[in-house]
């Protein structure tokens, strides 16, 4: 035989357990008692009615008094099935549990139609604002829907004036950062990038992440008197693609240092180094950006600039919840562009020029692998 199931306490077998008023009870349990004079007595036979029976408000009853709901959208292209980007999420749920919020997540997969429909869904639902998220950091169409509602841009900024508050990562001091480890560890010449070239087309279409890692990645080095020896870019950052660029260099030059624009491209580039018998990083002091699970298992570990997801993910809510509160008039409100720092992960690839086999010279194990797109 099946058990019974329980019946939910209702307001009204509270009043009655109290001898009040369900009026009574409701405006008691949301603090209002003192204010309209309910007396001490009822008060305390309200309060404890409520606790015998084990009451619990009803979120409905309680968004209907408050207009808040206590629920955010985040809505995504593809943050939440990709391994790197996924952090965003779980430092999201963390700040919104922190808040007794609860975290409505949809996927578009990029289409629009779903963008659209999701976004409806949502604010059918009654959240008290939205996150609407990106993958990378690129420039997006913010949907007309948004204005609708309290909403933050999160790794990723508005296509034009959109009125909304961007969180991204700080790319521009990541770059500085990166080429910062090669000037500490004494590296003054012989630098190359792979990754970004110096044409507007010698980088991923639209990635904000190339154009402010390159400019952090200058100014560094000008500011030290040290310039670039080459650059070489990639439409996609993949190892293919990092292993293509490496063999290219390595048929012109000798490198001392090479920074690339993310672990994936300096795996491919490890592999070419390896293959002509140059050795990471007593030949040469290899620098990355993203931190993905990869650059600690690779040998020598690899030195990046880690993305900031999780922390990301944790002030896009908290940035919503001020949002939320500045448009109710409790705190003043203010678009703008919140930039997080990207922690820089000192590892094993970087070593001073000094330490470098002057007499060795580039000899293939066997010849370099041919990359077919």
């Amino acid at each position: 035989m099946g058990g019974t199931v329980a019946q939910r306490v209702r307001l009204v077998d509270v009043a009655q357990r109290a001898g009040v008023s369900p009026t009574t009870v409701s405006l008691v349990l949301a603090g209002r008692g003192a204010e309209l004079r309910i007396s001490a007595d009822a008060q305390r036979r309200v309060m404890a009615a409520a606790e015998e029976l084990a009451y619990r408000s009803s979120r409905v009853s309680a968004s209907l008094r408050t207009g808040r709901t206590h629920t955010l959208g985040f809505v995504s292209d593809t943050v939440a099935t990709s391994r790197l980007a996924g952090d965003m999420i779980q430092g999201a749920v963390e700040a919104a549990r922190e808040r007794g919020m609860m975290l409505l997540i949809g996927e578009t997969e990029g289409r629009a139609d779903l963008e659209s429909g999701l976004l409806e869904t949502m604010l059918d639902r009654g959240v008290d604002g939205i996150i609407f998220a990106s993958m990378f950091t690129r420039a997006v169409g913010v949907p007309d829907i948004l204005a609708r509602s309290p909403a933050v841009l999160l790794n990723c900024v508005a296509d034009g004036p959109a009125g909304l508050t961007s969180v991204v990562p700080d790319e521009f001091a990541a770059g500085r950062d990166a080429a910062q480890v090669l000037l500490d560890a004494g590296h003054r010449e012989g630098i190359h990038l792979i990754g970004v070239g110096s044409g507007p087309g010698d980088a991923p279409p639209g990635s904000i992440a190339a154009a402010e890692r390159t400019a952090g990645i200058d100014t560094a080095l000008s500011e030290a008197g040290v310039e670039v020896l080459s650059r070489r870019g990639c439409l996609d950052w993949l190892p293919e693609h990092g292993y293509r660029a490496a063999v290219e260099l390595l048929a012109g030059h000798r490198p001392q240092a090479v920074i690339c624009f993310n672990d994936r491209l300096a795996l491919g580039v490890l592999q070419a180094l390896n293959d002509v018998r140059l050795v990471v990083p007593e030949d040469v002091s290899l620098v990355s950006f993203d931190d993905q699970p990869i650059a600690q298992w690779l040998r020598p570990k690899l030195t990046t600039v880690a993305l900031p997801h999780q922390a990301m993910g944790r002030v896009a809510v908290e940035t919503l919840a001020a949002e939320i509160d500045a448009q109710q008039g409790d705190l003043p409100s203010g678009v703008r562009t919140i930039r997080i720092p990207m922690p820089l992960r000192v590892r094993e690839s970087v070593a001073p020029p000094s330490s470098r086999r002057p007499d060795h010279r580039i000899s293939p194990t066997h010849p370099l692998r041919p990359v077919t797109p």
